[in-house]
């Protein structure tokens, strides 16, 4: 029987899962009805986003296994890279 992170990587080409990344660091901000969440993960220089409804419990120096797919956004009329979260877990 395949996970739903194999259903997910079949479904979506793009999409990339990693297992136990560890956090450097963790911000939530509000945006609007939304709450932003942005990870840094050690090795990477890529901000790994996500929003949630309500806030998330802070993973700041855990191992995290991510489902993302890459982006970019404008930011100060700068074109720069992101990592869109799909799916979080804390290892």
């Amino acid at each position: 029987m395949k996970s739903p992170v194999d259903k997910l990587l079949k479904k979506h080409e793009k999409l990339t899962h990693t297992d136990m990344m560890k956090v450097k660091s963790h911000v939530q901000r509000e945006a609007g009805d939304w709450i932003v969440n942005t990870l840094m993960i050690e090795g990477y220089g890529v901000p790994f986003k996500f929003k949630r409804k309500k806030m998330y419990k802070n993973v700041q120096g855990q191992r995290v296994n991510l489902t993302y797919y890459p982006a970019i956004e404008s930011v100060a009329g700068m074109a720069v890279e992101v990592m869109n979260v799909v799916r979080i877990k804390v290892s």
